[in-house]
């Protein structure tokens, strides 16, 4: 069985070549694979159970080249996508594809409708943040590693979202849960303002620090060495090639696809941490953090499910993170709460007695008194009094 723990991460490059193969077909193969996709999670998780084990790796080199894989495919899913908008046969690609598979790509990209490219957009975004962003979470906390860090970055240019390797690093996991922290969402806050608001702080946030790291070398912060700047340039690098492929139609279809990839990744955020506060005064623990074990999100997300055991150990890599069954779990797997996410009234139904249950059973008591100010601010006290009336 000691293969299979190598081969269960291959998942994650499986599901990208699936959206491949839907954006190069084109037509009503976009939609179709979009909602194929999604329908996969959702019905894996919900028939998959949970997967607690832990397994020792005798080989961890294997697993962070598993990593590495995802910038060659994620860049090809994204000039696939981009050459479904484009008017020349960019590379040749849509010919090579034809007589490889016998299927007359560039007939079909032809007959595309507006409304399956909004569902490439759709479809790329949504690779953008798991192919580039789950991997790049991970590949930019080993900070030790050059390789592993220039990698990925560039996967987070995709989504231009670089930042995310200074801020979620050296300012998220210090604040997590706190009111000081941009990506945590207070309590009855809706998901799309949170995007928005998440997104301005992070980067307020990434540049601070940025800039408080280059004081101390005595360099300015509008430098070539500053992380910030040089981040956004790789993006607008990305945007440039897709100008050179298509002209502006390619660019600003690109364009939209980061922004729903990064969009997806502040959902993410949403969902890992909405409604917990933590006692500044207080170390990060596993109750800190909303947790799943569903076992075909964790093998095809590079165990980003067991997010509150990274987040009390952030630097332990993804293969050693442990499950912690006891900690507050999210609604389902990762796919199926981020749809739930995006229906407000349905979070808020599902979630509210998930963060009452939290306060009764994971808070300290200089815990509960900020969660009793977070309910008051957010309209959640009438929520609270009425569970303590039935003793929930």
């Amino acid at each position: 069985m000691s293969i299979f723990h190598y081969l269960k991460y291959f998942l994650f490059h499986v599901i990208g070549l699936c959206a491949l193969a839907a954006l190069a077909a084109g037509g009503t193969a976009i939609p179709i694979g979009f909602v194929v996709v999604v329908a996969t999670y959702v019905i894996g998780d919900a028939l998959g159970g949970d997967d607690t084990s832990t397994p020792r790796i005798r080989y961890p080199g294997i697993l962070t080249f598993q990593l590495w894989l995802a910038l060659p495919l994620l860049a090809t899913i994204v000039f696939a996508s981009v050459w479904s908008v484009c008017q020349a046969d960019v590379l040749g690609f849509g010919a090579w594809i034809t007589r490889l598979t016998g299927v007359d790509v560039l007939a079909a990209r032809q007959t595309t409708t507006p409304l399956q490219h909004a569902a490439g957009i759709l479809l790329t975004g949504l690779m953008i943040g798991m192919i580039g962003t789950i991997p790049g979470h991970e590949l930019t906390h080993r900070t030790w590693d050059k390789i592993s860090m220039l990698i990925g970055r560039w996967l987070l240019a995709f989504s231009f979202d670089t930042v995310f390797s200074i801020e979620h690093v050296y300012g998220h996991h210090r604040y997590v849960s706190t009111v000081e922290d941009p990506a945590t969402a207070p309590r009855g806050r809706n998901v799309y303002f949170h995007i928005v608001i998440s997104t301005i702080r992070g980067n307020v946030s990434a540049w601070k620090i940025e800039q408080k790291r280059l004081r101390r070398e005595g360099r300015g912060a509008v430098s070539p060495f500053n992380a910030v700047i040089r981040g956004h340039l790789m993006s607008v690098l990305l945007v440039a090639t897709a100008w050179m492929a298509g002209g502006a139609v390619a660019a600003g279809y690109f364009v939209l696809c980061a922004l729903a990839g990064k969009a997806l990744l502040e959902i993410v955020n949403y969902m890992e941490h909405y409604g917990i506060v933590r006692d500044p005064a207080t170390p990060v623990q596993p109750r800190h953090s909303w947790n799943t074990n569903r076992r075909f999100s964790s093998w095809t997300m590079f165990n980003l499910t067991r997010h509150s055991h990274h987040h009390a150990q952030g630097e332990v890599p993804y293969q050693d993170l442990k499950p912690f069954p006891d900690a507050p779990m999210m609604i389902s797997g990762y796919l199926t709460t981020i749809v739930v996410a995006m229906i407000p009234p349905l979070w808020h139904r599902l979630m509210t007695p998930k963060v009452m249950a939290w306060d009764r059973d994971h808070a300290t008591p200089a815990e509960r008194k900020l969660a009793a100010a977070a309910n008051a601010r957010s309209g959640m006290a009438a929520f609270e009094q009425q569970g303590a009336r039935h003793g929930v």
